[in-house]
């Protein structure tokens, strides 16, 4: 199922209005998330009265805790950038389109993550590139330790 678009491959008024719902919609649940994290992390600070004196692995175990929820958010914050782009494609028209062969990404696909890129085919190839290239490299790493023995 492609995007819904006018004989002359405009997107129509109401299809428009559905996807940038759907993004903003996204974008409010992941900015909500985001600023409930924050604030988690401010009051669950080590300096917080209510935490008293942590031992080493209390203390090890609460930097982990605090680098993974860091890292949820700097993600949630690149899905955040990622729909501002998929946004800012809708206004301009070109949303929808896959970046490498320019066909229509499917609406299932986009109903799925709709801040993709890519359709299937050419995100799947993108993958197995990414793939053979860490591959390659990992053997490239390999040889080069067993040269240095």
């Amino acid at each position: 199922m492609a995007v819904h678009k006018s004989p002359g491959g405009q997107m129509t008024r109401d299809r428009y209005a559905e996807l940038t719902r759907i993004l903003e919609e996204r974008r409010r649940e992941i900015m909500d998330q985001v600023q409930e994290k924050i604030r988690d992390v401010r009051t669950e600070s080590p300096n917080s009265p209510t935490q008293g004196v942590l031992d080493a692995a209390e203390s090890s175990e609460a930097d982990i805790q605090d680098e993974i929820e860091f890292a949820l958010i700097q993600m949630k914050s690149e899905t955040l950038h990622k729909i501002e782009e998929a946004l800012a494609r809708l206004e301009e028209g070109t949303y929808g389109n896959c970046f490498e062969c320019g066909d229509e990404i499917s609406e299932r696909r986009l109903r799925a993550l709709p801040f993709a890129v890519r359709c299937k085919d050419c995100e799947e190839a993108r993958e197995i590139a990414e793939r053979r290239e860490r591959q390659l490299s990992q053997r490239r790493s390999a040889g080069f330790l067993i040269d240095l023995n």
